[in-house]
């Protein structure tokens, strides 16, 4: 089959129409723990299904348990060596581990700690972004849910910012055998790093990131950091610094969503919903309501455009539940009233027991001129981009749960990553990372910050 893309199409608005919703979820999912002083919390995907299932929001759409994701799903962007080591690390054997652990940035003395269940942790949030994928690429859905997902710092080789596997990466590699032109949307707190590094250097995708820049987790997203070789140009980034409200991030999201709509033209979207850009949250600085953040998710499902819906970060927890139950309801076109129903995990949300959240009485730091100057200089990067890219695409890969496990499917999956790497999609090594000094290291891995500066404020 031969499949080509025009730059002529015209991207409009949702006129109507009930969109079809999957949503992808796995029951022990959220009994994972990354252990007690850990601001992770896997346990708020459990919460926020519960309200899912409390307001009745199931009934609405489709409801899939998700597979988890196998070593060969998992390669086709990290690298075996990694995979496997995960595989085996436990904290009963982790001491014979020592230089792997130095090696792929895991352990007792970093944010990505080792605990019970780790690699049936990341098969399982993993295999959910996958299967939204795959249901996106035959049409079965029109938005695909997958709150466990969204872990946007994994590398390659290398574990970061409490991510492993990085799903995003994954599933936009999914989606890229079906669509010439994927964009990534990134509302969480800290910049989409991992993704952003996977994809620098191609024009097939594009990354929007809007995060707390500065000192301050990963380090990265620069706004001059736009990508390199092919990819020059479809790196967006909007630095930003603490306090922003919903009327200050709607400012910069919607005018800078409309122009890569226009200019880029994505056959389907991957939308990172990370909870921590909240107000009140635990290690965020930002200050958005409930309603200022699913804004962005339903702005997004206007332009009709395949869409993958993913979690992220989030730690408070409560305040993560209450989130990602609402962004459900605006994908379904739903109601919520603000009393929270009565669910196993009611007493969390105490006192007020109310769905949405007061933005806190706190000064914001990004001022109209910053603002401006960053919505400015957005639009005129995107400007100049000489409209969506065409892609010939000669045969469409088979889906990664049809792939079977005899020599000739091994062969064209290896073929199929050597394809990718030769069409610069790369992979997120060192040698892609060709941002200036400012944002990388010797290593390619950004300006590292740790996460240590949000717990002590």
């Amino acid at each position: 089959m031969t499949t080509s893309s025009s730059a002529t199409t015209t991207l409009s608005k949702s006129t109507g129409g009930k969109q079809r919703v999957s949503y992808f979820y796995q029951p022990d999912v959220g009994h994972f723990y990354y252990g007690p002083s850990h601001p992770m919390k896997p346990h708020r995907i459990k919460m926020a299904h519960h309200l899912i299932l409390t307001y009745g929001l199931y009934r609405q759409m489709e409801c899939y348990r998700s597979h988890p994701a196998t070593p060969d799903e998992m390669s086709a962007f990290h690298s075996e060596d990694y995979i496997q080591f995960l595989g085996k690390v436990t904290p009963d054997n982790l001491r014979g581990y020592g230089n792997q652990m130095q090696k792929f940035n895991v352990g007792e003395y970093t944010d990505c700690p080792v605990f019970d269940g780790l690699y049936e942790f990341t098969q399982l949030y993993t295999g959910a972004s996958l299967d939204g994928a795959v249901k996106l690429n035959r049409g079965d859905c029109d938005i695909a849910i997958n709150w466990s997902g969204g872990l946007h710092h994994a590398k390659k080789s290398e574990a970061s910012g409490f991510c492993y596997i990085n799903d995003i990466v994954l599933a936009i590699l999914e989606l890229l055998k079906v669509h010439a032109r994927v964009l990534y949307i990134d509302i969480d707190v800290h910049h989409g790093d991992g993704v952003e590094e996977a994809f620098y250097c191609t024009d097939r995708v594009m990354t929007f990131s809007l995060h707390k820049y500065g000192d301050f987790f990963p380090g990265t997203g620069h706004i001059k950091d736009t990508g390199a070789k092919e990819g020059t140009g479809f790196s967006v980034n909007a630095p930003l610094t603490s306090g922003m409200t919903d009327e200050a991030y709607e400012r910069i999201f919607k005018p800078v969503m409309d122009k890569i709509m226009e200019v880029f033209q994505p056959g389907a979207i991957v939308l990172q919903c990370g909870a921590d850009s909240l107000t009140g949250d635990r290690l965020g600085c930002f200050n958005l309501s409930l309603k200022g953040h699913a804004e962005c998710v339903r702005y997004t499902k206007s332009f009709n455009v395949p869409t993958l819906v993913l979690g992220g970060g989030g730690y408070t927890i409560r305040n993560v539940a209450r989130c990602w139950a609402y962004e459900t309801s605006v994908c379904l076109d739903v109601d919520l009233p603000n009393e929270i129903p009565y669910n196993d995990y009611f007493e969390y949300y105490a006192p007020d027991f109310q769905l949405h959240l007061t933005p806190e009485q706190r000064e914001n730091m990004n001022t109209e001129a910053s603002l401006e100057s960053v919505r400015v200089d957005l639009l005129t990067q995107l400007m100049s981009l000489k409209g969506a890219p065409s892609v010939q695409m000669a045969e469409v890969p088979p889906d990664f749960e049809i792939i079977k496990e005899d020599a000739v499917a091994e062969k064209e999956r290896r073929s199929t990553k050597e394809d990718r790497s030769g069409e610069g999609m790369n992979d997120g090594g060192a040698e892609d990372d060709t941002r200036s000094d400012r944002g990388k290291t010797k290593d390619g891995r950004g300006e590292k910050r740790e996460h240590e500066a949000e717990l002590a404020g």
